[in-house]
Order: C-alpha cells, then structure tokens, then sequence
C-alpha cells in the first residue's frame, strides 16, 4: 500500500508552522502521540534534519505501514505501540526525559474508516469491532450485546449527544432478545427503523451512535484526559503542542487543559504576581483554527478539525 494515497494530512503546514521553532532546536524531539500512517511525521522529519521521532499508535496495523514509510529515516524514528496516555512509560523505554514538541492528531484515521471490515463505517456492511487495537479489548458487538439498556442509553447521550439515545437503546435491548447484533448493517437499519423521518432528512441517523460505540469501545476520551496532562508536562521550556481534534467532546477537552495551564495561579488581590503562579504556557492561537476553505474543498476529514496550540513557557514549580 502506498501510505501517502492512503491519508493525507489534515493542517499539515499550519502545523509544521507552529512547531518549527521547537523543531528546529538542537537535539529537538517530536512525540506524534498519534502517528496514524505517519503524514505528519515524514514531513517533520524531511524539513529538520536533526530531528528525533517518537511515534506513538495504539493500531499495529498502522504502525506497521507508518514503520516503512519512515524506514529511510533510519534511526531518528522510533515507534511505540501504546495509546497515546501511554507518553511517559514510552518516553522513559527510550531513555529520554523531555521532548521539544508533541502533537495529537485525535479521531479515528483513514485507513481505519476505509477498511470495511474494521466496522467504524456505518456506509459498509461489517462485523461490529470498532477497536483501534485489534490485539485487546472489548468490541462493540460485545457493548450492544451486553451493557444495560441505562448504560447504552448514558453512552449514546455523553458520546454521542444524540437526541434519541432512550429510543434506540430501548430499541436495542429488545432486537438482541431475538438475537445478537454482530454486524454494522444490522445496527444501521435498527437505528433507521427507529427514527422518525424529520430527523432522518437531517443526516445520517447512525453517525452519532457509531460515534458513541467507538469512543466507548477505546476509551478515548478517558485516554485523552490523562495523555494530555501527561505531554504537556513532558515538554521543555520552549516546547510547543499542537492538537487536532475532530468533534466537540475532544476539543471540548484539548481547550480546558490548555486554559488551565495557561493561566495564572495567583491568589486575587495579591500585590505582584510570584514566579511559581505565573502560567506554565502560552496559547499560540485564538480560539481553534479551522483548516481553509481550499484544504476543505479537497480534503474531506479537515472540515470537522479544530486546532489549538500552545508553548512551555517554564518549569513547573
């Protein structure tokens, strides 16, 4: 497979942009917590000739293809196969301490999207997985199979923010009485079956409750929580941060942490501000960047992104 007609990067100079001063340090070192098939990560490596990779990917698959798209980069590539909370014990495996610039690019990847049989797709008929890991974890057949119906219904509510999450997991609970649901297009067609047709006229009815599946099946967001915590913290000053995310619940927690490391600490009414109050981090963009109107217009997975960035001004206290 040729990994470059396979995915195309989303915001890739705009990224690149950001964090080109951290990359351009000496002995500068990038941890891709999501390397996906390695778009970001080639270019980054093509345009600083110094540069160190720390690859991270929770999906072999990936890492396997993203490994030979690196492979001429010899030994300034390094891979992990660890989810992307995973940054320290993978930092520390590799022996190094601080990095210069991390970036995230969150959601699910092409590749996985466009292998049927993977069961992210509610437009292709396949066995309900959805696990980013194939070695591990628990599948969203064995969700729909086993959760509660108040349980299914919390999952397609938080996950999902879909409006019925009561009718269709009641819907449901009472298919799989008659038998298990295995395969996407039985999902699909329960889900259509149950929704009126005002909303179906609105969208796809089964784009947020695969959404839901899939965040629950590899626990992203809870990832998520504890990964970006733990790559701030692993930058240098100077370092920088760029996230892509791709739906409100993610961004929702990229902005949160960056505000709150960006912010002083400083008790009210204090006279001056004291070093270890100042903030630890400088936001580098207003708000989320949103990819142009061009990159949109040919690259189908930009037009939901959201960027935020941010630079290490100091150490923690």
């Amino acid at each position: 497979m040729n990994t470059a007609d396979l995915h195309v990067p989303v915001m890739l100079d705009r990224t690149l942009e950001l964090l080109n001063p951290a990359l351009s340090t000496p002995g500068a070192v990038l941890i891709d917590a999501t390397l996906g098939l390695g778009g970001h990560a080639e270019a980054a490596l093509e345009r600083h000739p110094e540069l160190t990779l720390v690859g991270l990917d929770r999906d072999p698959d990936a890492l396997a293809l993203a490994g030979r798209r690196l492979a001429r980069f010899g030994d300034r590539v390094h891979t992990v196969h660890t989810v992307y909370s995973g940054i320290r014990a993978a930092l520390d495996g590799l022996g190094i301490e601080t990095a210069t610039a991390v970036l995230f690019d969150l959601g699910v990847s092409s590749m996985q999207l466009d292998e049927p049989e993977r069961g992210f797709a509610y437009a292709h008929d396949a066995p309900l997985d959805m696990r980013m890991d194939r070695t591990s974890g628990t599948t969203a057949a064995t969700i729909l199979a086993e959760y509660s119906e108040s349980e299914l219904r919390r999952i397609f509510y938080e996950y999902g923010e879909e409006k019925l999450a009561p009718r269709y997991a009641s819907r449901i609970v009472a298919a799989r009485s008659a038998g298990a649901l295995e395969r996407s297009s039985q999902l699909v067609q329960l889900i259509i079956d149950a929704t009126p047709r005002a909303v179906q006229r609105a969208g796809h009815p089964a784009k947020r409750v695969f959404q839901a599946l899939r965040i629950e099946v590899n626990r992203e967001l809870d990832a998520l929580e504890q990964a970006l915590p733990a790559a701030l913290d692993a930058l240098s000053v100077g370092g920088r941060i760029v996230v892509l995310a791709y739906q409100s619940l993610e961004d929702r927690i990229v902005k949160r942490e960056l505000a709150r490391r960006s912010t002083s600490t400083a008790p009210a009414g204090l006279p001056i501000e004291l070093p270890e109050h100042r903030p630890e981090f400088e936001l580098l963009v207003r708000g989320a960047e949103l990819a142009s109107d061009a990159e949109r217009a040919v690259n189908s997975r930009s037009i939901s992104v959201r960027l935020r960035a941010a630079e290490r001004l100091r150490a923690a206290a």
